[in-house]
């Protein structure tokens, strides 16, 4: 199936006959043909309280300097806290950790009164036990549709390796044998 993407021919319907609804839920199926790992990203509030959220759009960027991405949808609750705080933590989850990337995917809840955390660099939220760590601070928001795009200048960084947390086709993944 191939759909055009083109807003200046795109109508009512795709050429398949399907609702922008369907294409949309086509296109987010094809995307997920893509294996992606995931990760927590944390930061505080204006208040200071710890904000999280797992995110799978992490990507690196540059080695010199340092820099990494991952977006954010505009409608998420924490936008606020990650477009305008200073800085954030990635956290590269192990493939036994389905648990957390749950718990900081869904709405409410005390997320961290439920994992395994410290205060890290900043006053950000570290949690612990993770495959590998990023302290960042924020350098740009960059527009994406109804995403923004963070840009982080990575000032730490740490990992303890293990099997990576991976996501294709809407499920959680393990990584095949060697």
């Amino acid at each position: 199936m191939t759909v055009s993407t083109n807003p200046a021919t795109a109508t009512e319907t795709t050429p398949e006959g399907q609702t922008p609804a369907e294409r949309a839920r086509a296109l987010r199926d094809t995307l997920g043909q893509f294996t992606t790992g995931v990760t927590v990203v944390t930061t505080v509030d204006s208040s200071g309280e710890p904000v999280g959220m797992t995110v799978n759009s992490f990507n690196s960027v540059s080695l010199d300097p340092a820099l990494i991405l991952w977006s954010i949808d505009r409608s998420a609750l924490s936008y606020s806290a990650f477009t305008q705080g200073q800085g954030f933590a990635v956290h590269v989850l192990k493939g036994d950790q389905q648990h957390v990337s749950n718990l900081f995917a869904g709405r409410g809840a005390d997320k961290f009164g439920q994992v395994k955390w410290h205060t890290g660099p900043g006053g950000i939220p570290q949690l612990d036990d993770c495959a590998a760590l990023f302290h960042c601070r924020r350098v740009q928001n960059i527009d994406g549709g109804d995403h923004t795009i963070l840009l982080g200048e990575v000032v730490e960084f740490s990992a303890t390796g293990g099997d990576p947390l991976v996501f294709h086709c809407g499920r959680y993944r393990a990584l095949a044998g060697e």
